[in-house]
């Protein structure tokens, strides 16, 4: 069975469908304000940060920080994985 996870906040989910369904707490519009977004690479044992190439052991881990690189300012926005 495929694991399918949130690019904002790393959430598992088995279905695209159940992933589509649920509002996200680390949404880009604001908490609760928009819903999951599929993150579209595969599993890896280490996910890079697209803006700044801090490795972190899964996505959860790595949008749970805020990253000096982001491209809204120092620290104004989450990592976000690299495909």
């Amino acid at each position: 069975m495929a694991n399918y996870y949130c690019k904002n906040c790393g959430k598992r989910f088995s279905s695209i469908k159940s992933l589509t369904h649920e509002k996200c707490l680390r949404s880009p519009l604001g908490s609760y304000k928009g819903y999951h977004e599929l993150y579209e690479g595969s599993e890896k044992s280490q996910y890079i940060c697209k803006y700044c190439g801090k490795a972190f052991q899964s996505i959860k881990s790595m949008t749970a920080e805020s990253c000096l690189k982001h491209p809204n300012g120092n620290y104004k926005g989450k990592h976000s994985p690299a495909l």
